[in-house]
């Protein structure tokens, strides 16, 4: 990894109701392989908060090909199958968003 400045995301969703149970199970014990996916891909301090039916996701990236490492992550096929279980379980934040679940916030202010 190189001395690229590092990007943070921050992102929500909604848990689908009848599956909230089943996501924070998946999430008590996230497999090994997804989480060495996330660190060989550039990212560190994931971490999702859950107030409700609302997932607020937020991350740091700190490789240097964010796109490139995001691509590696989709081919993976036990991410892939991770995502299966997961993704039924969430929604967009907003009714009528394009997002099939999590949408992206726009930073506006950062202190270390």
């Amino acid at each position: 990894m190189s001395s690229t400045p590092v990007r943070r995301f921050g992102m929500a969703a909604r848990l689908v109701p009848e599956k909230r149970a089943e996501y924070l199970e998946l999430h008590a014990a996230v497999w090994p392989h997804v989480e060495e996916m996330n660190t060989r891909c550039g990212i560190r301090n994931f971490t999702i908060f859950v107030l409700d039916d609302v997932i607020l996701g937020y991350y740091e990236y700190v490789g240097d090909d964010y796109e490139s490492d995001q691509a590696i992550m989709a081919q993976d096929p036990i991410c892939q199958q991770w995502w299966s279980y997961t993704a039924p379980c969430q929604l967009p934040l907003r009714s009528g968003s394009p997002s099939p679940n999590w949408e992206q916030f726009a930073e506006v202010w950062h202190q270390d």
